[in-house]
């Protein structure tokens, strides 16, 4: 694949690492920093919900670690078990997190709409990609024009990954702004509930920087194919 891909593989690895693991250290950290107020990441949820007018909106329990997520689709905030049950900062800031995709959606943020309507097309062609891109390259110099459907193909997941980010961001602005007008964490737990959330957001910064970073290479290679011809 060149050295060049190779060097940009491992540049990516190194950061998807490096805040992956400094994620999953932050969140150990704040997990044991116990909420004054005794509520649970469900009640938090609930709470927050209600705070913003919607009712439509359940909070269900999902098996798994990092499976917190908000599914438009059946309007449910999913907090993975350990969110769900526990009382602390990091439970806090993951389930006021998934209520705030709940509150983008009943604001019919522009975002989060743009990022649904791409959802379907992303889920398609994920699988295909890398396939269609790596045969671009072994025929590229009899059919390249193959390359370039898998470029654009890539292009759309690129730009799902960016696309998330202020949809992301968002969602932790929103939490983060409930939480501190409505006095639910004291100043600590704000803190440790406002870090985590910036560690998390930086995993969708990595992912997208790869993708870019994955799709300016094969642009390259194209278009280098191309002056040759």
């Amino acid at each position: 694949m060149g050295m060049g891909y190779m060097f940009l593989a491992g540049i990516i690895m190194l950061m998807s690492w490096f805040v992956s693991s400094r994620l999953k250290s932050k969140f150990e950290f704040y997990s044991k920093l116990q909420l004054q107020n005794g509520m649970s990441g469900k009640e938090i949820a609930e709470k927050m919900l209600a705070d913003n007018g919607i009712y439509d909106v359940k909070v269900i329990s999902v098996e798994g670690q990092l499976t917190d997520h908000y599914n438009p689709a059946d309007k449910t905030v999913n907090l993975s078990e350990a969110v769900y049950n526990q009382r602390n900062a990091a439970a806090a800031a993951v389930a006021a997190h998934e209520c705030g995709h709940a509150v983008q959606h009943a604001k019919a943020y522009s975002w989060l709409e743009l990022r649904s309507k791409l959802v379907p097309v992303v889920s398609l062609v994920s699988g295909y990609v890398q396939w269609i891109l790596l045969a671009g390259i072994i025929m590229i110099r009899t059919f390249p024009a193959l390359l370039l459907v898998g470029i654009v193909i890539f292009a759309a997941t690129t730009l799902f990954t960016i696309i998330t980010l202020p949809v992301e961001y968002d969602a932790s602005n929103r939490a983060l702004a409930w939480l501190k007008n409505k006095n639910m964490l004291n100043q600590a737990e704000y803190a440790g509930a406002e870090d985590a959330l910036k560690w998390a957001a930086r995993t969708y910064v990595v992912a997208a920087i790869g993708s870019i970073g994955t799709l300016l290479y094969y642009v390259s290679i194209y278009m280098g194919n191309s002056r040759r011809n």
